[in-house]
């Protein structure tokens, strides 16, 4: 991550009623993301990765809560089948982000940690002050998918 830029992180924790194959299986098809996640608005594969998915690089762009959209490019570091996703970001957010699956009593617990800066020199400028708006409309975004990857899988 930059060193001048505003740093976030977030530890986000799901628990989807379903079992974790069926969870992975959503979350190992990005492109699909758009179908069930309000909030993605496009995923496009700028190089496909390995059989396991590794080296995979996707440019994501997201709309939010607030009347703004964030775009990058996130490219898939590691893969543990059915319990780890680990990517690295860059553009309008640089850092890593990474997916963590366990089985739990009611279905599969989901854990996203997401280490990111900002790169828009408008966001960076309002962080000071907007920080609190800018966590809240994340922790909206995350709520959108975990609604909308509970509703695809049960």
């Amino acid at each position: 991550m930059r060193e001048d830029s505003a740093a976030y992180t977030f530890v986000t924790i799901w628990t989807i009623p379903a079992l974790i194959e069926r969870v992975w299986a959503e979350l190992m098809a990005p492109e699909q993301w758009p179908d069930w996640w309000r909030g993605v608005e496009r995923v496009e594969t700028l190089r496909p990765g390995d059989a396991e998915g590794v080296g995979a690089v996707r440019r994501y762009t997201w709309r939010s809560r607030l009347p703004y959209r964030l775009s990058f490019a996130l490219e898939t570091t590691r893969v543990e089948p059915c319990h780890l996703i680990e990517g690295r970001a860059s553009g309008e957010l640089e850092g890593r982000g990474l997916w963590q699956l366990s089985a739990a009593d009611a279905g599969t617990r989901v854990q996203y940690d997401w280490q990111v800066a900002v790169t828009k020199p408008w966001m960076k400028i309002l962080e000071p002050v907007a920080r609190p708006v800018f966590e809240w409309n994340h922790n909206v975004v995350m709520e959108w998918g975990r609604l909308g990857l509970t509703r695809r899988v049960s």
